[in-house]
């Protein structure tokens, strides 16, 4: 079980997750962000345990909709077990992560 908790102040949007990001939870999050404005989005991943293909996914259609409303993306503090599956799918090439 995932639980996402959003904070919108002046046009920046964080986004904090806990728990597991994978295919029973991953939709909730790009369409959490499609119904924000916002100038900069960062998704906080200190409390994530886990995350699958279906949670990377997720990330992914996030940095379009970011890319789309003209706002940046970045990811912090991902856990080394997240991390860890972030780096061996190339994720850590294409997104700006912050640990």
């Amino acid at each position: 079980m995932s639980k996402m908790d959003l904070q919108n102040k002046e046009g920046e949007l964080t986004i904090m997750l806990s728990g597991r990001l994978d295919a029973a939870t991953a939709p909730e999050l790009p369409d959490a962000v499609e119904k924000e404005s916002f100038d900069s989005l960062t998704v906080d991943m200190e409390g994530l345990e886990y995350i699958s293909s279906a949670g990377l996914r997720g990330l992914l259609k996030c940095q379009k909709i970011a890319d789309g409303k003209g706002a940046s993306m970045r990811i912090r503090k991902p856990g080394a077990a997240v991390y860890d599956v972030m780096r061996m799918s190339g994720f850590t090439k294409i997104l700006n992560i912050q640990e």
